[in-house]
Protein backbone atom coordinates (compact mmCIF):
# COMPACT_ATOMS: atom_id res chain seq x y z
CA UNK A 1 0.00 0.00 0.00
CA UNK A 2 1.18 3.14 -0.93
CA UNK A 3 0.89 6.33 1.46
CA UNK A 4 1.21 9.73 0.19
CA UNK A 5 1.13 12.73 3.00
CA UNK A 6 0.56 16.69 1.96
CA UNK A 7 2.04 18.84 4.01
CA UNK A 8 4.08 17.95 6.93
CA UNK A 9 1.36 16.01 9.21
CA UNK A 10 0.28 17.88 12.59
CA UNK A 11 -1.71 16.21 15.32
CA UNK A 12 -5.04 17.45 15.92
CA UNK A 13 -5.53 20.58 17.70
CA UNK A 14 -8.80 21.85 18.46
CA UNK A 15 -10.67 24.90 16.87
CA UNK A 16 -10.84 26.84 20.02
CA UNK A 17 -11.86 29.62 18.33
CA UNK A 18 -15.29 27.81 17.25
CA UNK A 19 -15.90 27.52 20.63
CA UNK A 20 -16.60 31.74 21.38
CA UNK A 21 -20.08 30.69 19.15
CA UNK A 22 -23.17 29.72 21.25
CA UNK A 23 -23.43 25.86 21.44
CA UNK A 24 -26.65 24.12 20.10
CA UNK A 25 -28.28 21.25 20.70
CA UNK A 26 -28.72 17.68 17.95
CA UNK A 27 -32.58 18.13 18.52
CA UNK A 28 -32.75 21.83 18.25
CA UNK A 29 -30.65 21.48 14.97
CA UNK A 30 -32.84 18.98 13.63
CA UNK A 31 -35.60 20.88 14.07
CA UNK A 32 -33.91 23.96 12.84
CA UNK A 33 -31.82 23.08 10.04
CA UNK A 34 -32.14 19.10 8.80
CA UNK A 35 -32.25 19.95 5.55
CA UNK A 36 -32.16 16.08 4.07
CA UNK A 37 -33.14 17.89 0.48
CA UNK A 38 -30.85 21.06 0.00
CA UNK A 39 -28.49 23.03 -1.82
CA UNK A 40 -24.86 22.44 -1.28
CA UNK A 41 -21.78 24.70 -1.33
CA UNK A 42 -18.23 23.73 -0.90
CA UNK A 43 -14.96 25.34 -0.14
CA UNK A 44 -11.19 23.90 0.36
CA UNK A 45 -9.89 26.59 2.86
CA UNK A 46 -6.59 26.16 4.62
CA UNK A 47 -7.00 25.43 7.70
CA UNK A 48 -4.96 28.56 9.50
CA UNK A 49 -8.15 30.50 8.02
CA UNK A 50 -10.49 28.58 10.14
CA UNK A 51 -9.67 31.35 12.96
CA UNK A 52 -10.78 34.26 10.80
CA UNK A 53 -13.89 32.57 10.02
CA UNK A 54 -14.46 31.88 13.35
CA UNK A 55 -14.36 35.42 14.32
CA UNK A 56 -16.73 36.40 11.43
CA UNK A 57 -19.21 34.14 12.83
CA UNK A 58 -18.88 35.31 16.20
CA UNK A 59 -19.59 39.01 15.22
CA UNK A 60 -23.84 39.05 15.11
CA UNK A 61 -24.67 41.23 12.50
CA UNK A 62 -28.91 42.22 11.82
CA UNK A 63 -29.93 39.47 13.95
CA UNK A 64 -27.83 36.82 12.07
CA UNK A 65 -26.67 33.97 14.96
CA UNK A 66 -24.32 31.09 14.05
CA UNK A 67 -24.02 28.24 16.97
CA UNK A 68 -22.37 24.89 17.15
CA UNK A 69 -23.59 21.64 17.71
CA UNK A 70 -22.49 20.61 21.18
CA UNK A 71 -22.92 16.99 22.63
CA UNK A 72 -22.03 16.21 25.94
CA UNK A 73 -19.47 19.01 25.90
CA UNK A 74 -17.72 18.27 22.47
CA UNK A 75 -17.70 20.48 19.37
CA UNK A 76 -16.06 18.06 16.95
CA UNK A 77 -16.88 14.44 16.34
CA UNK A 78 -15.41 11.86 13.74
CA UNK A 79 -16.63 10.07 10.87
CA UNK A 80 -15.61 6.96 8.67
CA UNK A 81 -17.48 6.88 5.59
CA UNK A 82 -17.34 3.59 2.93
CA UNK A 83 -18.40 4.02 -0.23
CA UNK A 84 -20.12 1.57 -2.56
CA UNK A 85 -20.11 1.36 -6.08
CA UNK A 86 -20.54 -0.52 -9.22
CA UNK A 87 -17.20 -2.23 -10.63
CA UNK A 88 -17.34 0.29 -13.64
CA UNK A 89 -17.54 2.99 -10.71
CA UNK A 90 -20.99 4.11 -12.28
CA UNK A 91 -21.54 6.60 -8.67
CA UNK A 92 -17.73 7.61 -9.35
CA UNK A 93 -18.31 8.71 -13.38
CA UNK A 94 -21.97 10.43 -13.05
CA UNK A 95 -20.98 12.81 -10.26
CA UNK A 96 -17.78 13.88 -12.45
CA UNK A 97 -19.61 14.13 -15.55
CA UNK A 98 -22.90 15.77 -13.60
CA UNK A 99 -25.44 12.96 -15.24
CA UNK A 100 -29.01 13.80 -14.35
CA UNK A 101 -29.58 10.36 -12.67
CA UNK A 102 -26.54 10.10 -10.45
CA UNK A 103 -26.02 8.42 -7.05
CA UNK A 104 -23.89 8.10 -4.07
CA UNK A 105 -24.03 5.04 -1.16
CA UNK A 106 -22.19 4.73 2.10
CA UNK A 107 -22.12 3.91 5.15
CA UNK A 108 -21.28 6.03 7.62
CA UNK A 109 -19.93 5.67 11.45
CA UNK A 110 -19.79 8.65 14.33
CA UNK A 111 -16.74 7.54 16.04
CA UNK A 112 -17.55 8.98 19.03
CA UNK A 113 -20.89 7.62 19.83
CA UNK A 114 -20.65 4.16 17.43
CA UNK A 115 -23.50 5.23 15.20
CA UNK A 116 -23.88 3.80 11.93
CA UNK A 117 -26.07 4.62 9.21
CA UNK A 118 -26.82 3.52 5.59
CA UNK A 119 -26.77 6.32 3.39
CA UNK A 120 -28.30 7.02 -0.50
CA UNK A 121 -27.91 9.90 -2.48
CA UNK A 122 -29.70 11.21 -5.54
CA UNK A 123 -30.97 14.40 -7.72
CA UNK A 124 -34.13 16.15 -6.54
CA UNK A 125 -35.14 18.90 -8.61
CA UNK A 126 -33.77 22.31 -9.43
CA UNK A 127 -30.50 20.66 -8.51
CA UNK A 128 -31.10 19.62 -4.78
CA UNK A 129 -29.75 16.92 -3.36
CA UNK A 130 -31.89 14.45 -1.49
CA UNK A 131 -30.59 12.18 1.02
CA UNK A 132 -32.35 9.38 2.71
CA UNK A 133 -30.72 6.83 5.22
CA UNK A 134 -31.66 4.13 7.88
CA UNK A 135 -29.88 3.31 11.22
CA UNK A 136 -27.90 -0.35 10.17
CA UNK A 137 -24.88 -1.69 11.59
CA UNK A 138 -21.43 -1.12 9.66
CA UNK A 139 -21.06 -3.49 6.70
CA UNK A 140 -17.77 -4.89 7.05
CA UNK A 141 -17.86 -7.30 3.74
CA UNK A 142 -17.32 -6.77 0.51
CA UNK A 143 -21.22 -6.88 -0.63
CA UNK A 144 -24.09 -5.28 0.99
CA UNK A 145 -26.39 -7.30 2.83
CA UNK A 146 -29.94 -8.18 1.97
CA UNK A 147 -31.81 -5.48 4.13
CA UNK A 148 -29.00 -2.75 2.98
CA UNK A 149 -29.89 -4.34 -0.81
CA UNK A 150 -33.85 -3.42 -0.74
CA UNK A 151 -33.53 -0.20 0.72
CA UNK A 152 -30.57 0.79 -1.84
CA UNK A 153 -32.48 -0.82 -4.63
CA UNK A 154 -35.81 0.78 -3.93
CA UNK A 155 -34.71 4.56 -3.79
CA UNK A 156 -32.65 4.30 -6.44
CA UNK A 157 -36.04 2.99 -8.33
CA UNK A 158 -37.42 5.69 -7.07
CA UNK A 159 -35.09 8.17 -8.27
CA UNK A 160 -35.14 6.93 -11.75
CA UNK A 161 -31.01 5.63 -11.76
CA UNK A 162 -30.67 3.07 -14.89
CA UNK A 163 -28.79 -0.20 -14.73
CA UNK A 164 -27.52 -0.28 -10.75
CA UNK A 165 -28.00 -3.44 -8.89
CA UNK A 166 -27.46 -2.71 -4.88
CA UNK A 167 -26.38 -6.33 -4.96
CA UNK A 168 -23.25 -6.01 -7.14
CA UNK A 169 -22.08 -2.99 -5.65
CA UNK A 170 -18.59 -2.97 -4.01
CA UNK A 171 -16.67 -0.83 -1.25
CA UNK A 172 -13.80 1.51 -3.49
CA UNK A 173 -13.61 4.18 -0.89
CA UNK A 174 -12.90 4.85 2.68
CA UNK A 175 -12.67 8.60 4.03
CA UNK A 176 -11.97 9.65 7.44
CA UNK A 177 -12.42 13.21 8.98
CA UNK A 178 -13.30 15.14 11.96
CA UNK A 179 -16.84 17.69 11.94
CA UNK A 180 -18.05 20.42 13.47
CA UNK A 181 -21.71 21.58 12.63
CA UNK A 182 -22.86 24.71 12.34
CA UNK A 183 -26.25 26.10 12.38
CA UNK A 184 -27.08 30.09 11.27
CA UNK A 185 -30.44 31.99 11.25
CA UNK A 186 -31.29 35.15 10.73
CA UNK A 187 -34.80 36.99 10.89
CA UNK A 188 -37.14 35.55 8.02
CA UNK A 189 -34.83 33.58 6.59
CA UNK A 190 -34.84 30.04 6.51
CA UNK A 191 -32.33 28.29 9.24
CA UNK A 192 -28.85 26.90 7.38
CA UNK A 193 -26.31 24.18 8.47
CA UNK A 194 -22.18 23.70 7.93
CA UNK A 195 -19.88 21.82 8.33
CA UNK A 196 -16.17 21.76 8.76
CA UNK A 197 -14.19 18.92 8.05
CA UNK A 198 -10.83 18.95 9.25
CA UNK A 199 -8.08 15.89 9.58
CA UNK A 200 -9.11 14.36 6.20
CA UNK A 201 -8.11 11.19 5.36
CA UNK A 202 -9.04 8.55 2.36
CA UNK A 203 -8.03 4.80 1.85
CA UNK A 204 -8.81 2.88 -1.59
CA UNK A 205 -8.43 -1.00 -0.04
CA UNK A 206 -5.76 -2.37 -0.80
CA UNK A 207 -4.38 1.00 -2.38
CA UNK A 208 -3.02 4.53 -1.54
CA UNK A 209 -3.40 6.65 1.58
CA UNK A 210 -3.99 9.80 1.62
CA UNK A 211 -4.18 12.79 4.07
CA UNK A 212 -4.56 16.36 3.71
CA UNK A 213 -3.64 17.72 7.68
CA UNK A 214 -3.40 21.12 6.34
CA UNK A 215 -6.88 21.67 4.87
CA UNK A 216 -10.15 22.30 5.50
CA UNK A 217 -13.51 21.12 3.57
CA UNK A 218 -16.31 23.94 4.86
CA UNK A 219 -19.89 22.97 3.02
CA UNK A 220 -22.87 24.94 3.44
CA UNK A 221 -26.04 23.40 3.26
CA UNK A 222 -29.03 25.31 2.44
CA UNK A 223 -31.71 27.25 -0.04
CA UNK A 224 -31.01 28.66 -3.28
CA UNK A 225 -29.67 32.19 -1.45
CA UNK A 226 -26.43 32.34 0.30
CA UNK A 227 -26.23 31.64 3.49
CA UNK A 228 -24.46 33.85 6.70
CA UNK A 229 -21.62 31.24 6.48
CA UNK A 230 -21.03 31.92 2.60
CA UNK A 231 -21.35 35.49 2.78
CA UNK A 232 -18.23 35.43 5.69
CA UNK A 233 -16.24 33.22 3.04
CA UNK A 234 -16.85 34.94 0.27
CA UNK A 235 -15.84 38.26 2.36
CA UNK A 236 -12.08 36.49 2.82
CA UNK A 237 -11.93 35.46 -0.68
CA UNK A 238 -13.05 32.03 -1.21
CA UNK A 239 -15.62 30.76 -3.62
CA UNK A 240 -17.24 27.73 -4.06
CA UNK A 241 -15.75 25.03 -5.50
CA UNK A 242 -16.34 21.65 -7.03
CA UNK A 243 -15.02 19.04 -5.04
CA UNK A 244 -16.78 15.65 -3.73
CA UNK A 245 -15.06 13.82 -0.45
CA UNK A 246 -15.70 10.43 -2.70
CA UNK A 247 -15.55 11.67 -6.80
CA UNK A 248 -12.24 13.81 -6.00
CA UNK A 249 -10.94 11.54 -3.50
CA UNK A 250 -11.26 8.42 -5.35
CA UNK A 251 -9.49 10.09 -8.47
CA UNK A 252 -6.44 11.51 -5.86
CA UNK A 253 -5.77 7.94 -5.19
CA UNK A 254 -6.00 6.27 -8.01
CA UNK A 255 -3.99 8.08 -10.57
CA UNK A 256 -5.33 5.92 -13.38
CA UNK A 257 -8.75 7.23 -13.19
CA UNK A 258 -9.47 11.15 -15.04
CA UNK A 259 -9.81 13.98 -13.34
CA UNK A 260 -13.69 14.65 -14.80
CA UNK A 261 -15.13 17.66 -13.32
CA UNK A 262 -12.10 17.75 -10.15
CA UNK A 263 -9.22 19.16 -12.11
CA UNK A 264 -8.94 22.05 -11.17
CA UNK A 265 -8.86 21.65 -7.18
CA UNK A 266 -7.41 18.07 -7.69
CA UNK A 267 -4.16 20.10 -9.06
CA UNK A 268 -4.59 22.73 -6.48
CA UNK A 269 -4.83 20.94 -3.33
CA UNK A 270 -5.38 16.86 -3.74
CA UNK A 271 -2.05 16.61 -5.68
CA UNK A 272 -0.18 19.50 -4.94
CA UNK A 273 2.35 17.55 -3.36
Amino acid sequence: MTTVTVAAYQPFQRMTDLRDLDPISLPELIGAAEMLTRVDRKYVVPRAALGALAGRLATTQAGNRTRALEIDGSREFGYRSTYWDTADLASFRGAGQKRRRRFKVRTRTYLDSGASYLEVKTRGPRGTTVKNRIEHPEILDTRLDPVAVAYVDGLLADALVPDVAAAELVPTLITRYRRTTLATTAPGVPATRATIDTDLEWHAPGGTHLTLPDLVIVETKGTTSPSVVDRALWRMGHRPVRVSKYGTGLRAVRPELPDLKWHRVLHEHFLAA
